[in-house]
């Protein structure tokens, strides 16, 4: 069953949209999906659905809900795509993973579901790196994290298993960027990295141009072991 509900935000004093799919029965667990700069649009909202079927809680917040409710974007149309990198520039990064700790406060809490996952794309890939690094998330994977090596001085915080799905031609992330992430994150025993040679940026999206089948098809196989694993 899908709906849209009001998730409180971690202080309290506002309330923010998230798109939640329930499953089948007792959730054995429950996963944040962090968006691309394209908002809760129907990709991400195929991914929450796909996760309700394997049994888990699915819940994805709308990331941008301070610069308004309802961005639903298509990464195919130019205009479009400009509009999502503006919303992404004006985002509050530091605003936004208290959103996430207020996402997770309502799982365990007004829902029930104690062990929670997060999986990010792009900007929501980033997202999965500070959750590793600033929230006691059981479990993390990042697709195509932006800005993650910039980050490595958080890294000495990650406690619960980290997963990174790494395209090698990312075109917002650079080689040097990579390398760094390797050389910061690899001798952490809780930072899997996962490379993908000579794939770009949003290899995995659920629609559009973007997607490689067969790559998508590993990582996400991956991934869903990962939580198997991790959040059981």
């Amino acid at each position: 069953m899908a709906e849209t509900v009001r998730i409180p935000t971690f202080d309290g004093s506002q309330t923010f949209p998230a798109y939640v799919v329930r499953p089948v029965g007792t959730p054995k667990a429950a996963i944040i999906v962090v968006q691309e700069v394209f908002g809760v649009n129907p990709g991400i909202r195929k991914k929450a659905a796909h996760w309700a079927s394997l049994g888990y809680l699915a819940v994805a917040p709308e990331v941008f809900w301070r610069q308004g409710e309802g961005i639903d974007l298509d990464s195919d149309i130019p205009e479009q795509f400009q509009q999502a990198i503006q919303h992404m520039l004006a985002h509050d990064f530091d605003a936004g993973i208290q959103d996430i700790e207020g996402t997770i406060r309502w799982i365990r809490g007004s829902e029930g579901v104690s062990k929670v996952g997060l999986v990010g794309y792009c900007m929501g890939g980033k997202v999965a790196y500070q959750a590793a690094t600033r929230t006691d998330i059981d479990a993390s994977v990042g697709y195509y994290g932006v800005g993650i090596d910039q980050m490595l001085g958080e890294s000495n915080a990650i406690a619960r298993p980290l997963l990174l799905h790494v395209p090698t031609a990312d075109g917002f992330v650079p080689p040097e960027a990579q390398e760094a992430m390797h050389l910061g994150l690899d001798p952490n025993p809780h930072v899997t990295i996962h490379d993908y040679e000579g794939l770009d940026h949003g290899f995995a999206a659920e629609d559009g141009v973007r997607r490689n089948e067969a790559a998508a098809q590993l990582a996400d196989g991956r991934t869903e072991a990962f939580f198997a694993a991790n959040l059981a």
